[in-house]
């Protein structure tokens, strides 16, 4: 496990984070917070990263878990049933963590908007269209997955099928990802992800990223909040715009990362991605660093 506590109050040193690396546990017993949040798991796809996932679970348990939407890809289950003995494993686990006392807060992403139909309370088990966090310091966080803010998904019904077609595309791009790293490891190298890359190095996805990220934290503001957190366009993130911090955990398909409330109201974001993933993404970090991102 890789962790960053991020700076409040200072953007340009995002990934500039302590960092705390476990990747041997030393006890049995998982580590206790107060809060966790992850959100774009899509179980039911190729990609999904269900061992890192069950790994995290295991080692960690929350008083409140929040699931920020995007927990079964329900598009994808459309086109084709993918469910293997993990995916469901997930399931069970995060149903058994309710069982035994944490509070699990689902809100529906829109890969997964039928859960929507069916908010209220089921035990430990809360479906929500939106939360507010209390952290233990006293900050108010909203809690949404984000599509709210996504013109393509939540625009008209003649706009809807861009949304469509670009995640066939960004399927397309997971899809080359093992054939791409089988071909490295045989070279020697690292696991890299053309997925990701694409999205990180095309200009036009930069700036859509910078704009919801800016879009989320101004719509925040009509709650009278202090920070909003969301998942949805899978770039785990914590930025400061202008009084409200912006959150975001992430995703479990390429970066593996979810978002821990210690007991002091801190908020961390944590990676579980393999040892061989974290060296690749601990360089990509310094270069981040080294451009002034």
């Amino acid at each position: 496990m890789q962790t960053y506590t991020f700076p409040r109050r200072n953007s340009a040193l995002v990934f500039n984070a302590q960092q705390r690396f476990s990747f041997d546990k030393l006890s049995d017993a998982p580590t206790r917070h107060r809060a966790g949040w992850i959100s774009d798991t899509h179980l039911g796809t190729r990609g999904c990263n269900p061992a890192a996932l069950l790994d995290f679970l295991r080692e960690n348990d929350f008083e409140t878990l929040y699931i920020v939407g995007d927990l079964i890809d329900i598009w994808s289950l459309r086109r084709g049933i993918y469910w293997p003995q993990q995916h469901n494993d997930v399931i069970q686990k995060i149903l058994r963590k309710a069982r035994k006392g944490t509070r699990v807060i689902y809100i529906p992403g829109n890969h997964d908007e039928l859960v929507g139909d069916f908010c209220g309370a089921y035990g430990n088990v809360e479906i929500k269209q939106r939360a507010i966090h209390v952290t233990a310091s006293g900050e108010r966080i909203l809690i949404i997955h984000g599509h709210e803010l996504d013109a393509v998904v939540s625009g008209s019904g003649r706009m809807k099928w861009l949304a469509f077609a670009g995640d066939l595309g960004y399927q397309f791009l997971l899809s080359l990802n093992p054939l791409i790293n089988f071909v490295r490891r045989r070279f020697g190298l690292g696991y890299w992800s053309l997925s990701a890359y694409a999205k990180q190095r095309v200009k036009d996805a930069v700036s859509f990223i910078g704009k919801f990220e800016a879009a989320v934290a101004h719509y925040a503001e009509r709650y009278d909040v202090d920070a909003v957190l969301c998942g949805h366009i899978h770039s785990a993130a914590i930025r400061e715009f202008g009084n409200v911090t912006y959150y975001n955990c992430g995703d479990w398909v390429e970066s593996c990362t979810a978002l821990v409330e210690e007991s002091d109201g801190q908020l961390s974001l944590v990676s579980f991605l393999p040892r061989v993933e974290q060296v690749q993404m601990q360089s990509s970090r310094r270069e981040l660093i080294g451009a002034g991102t």
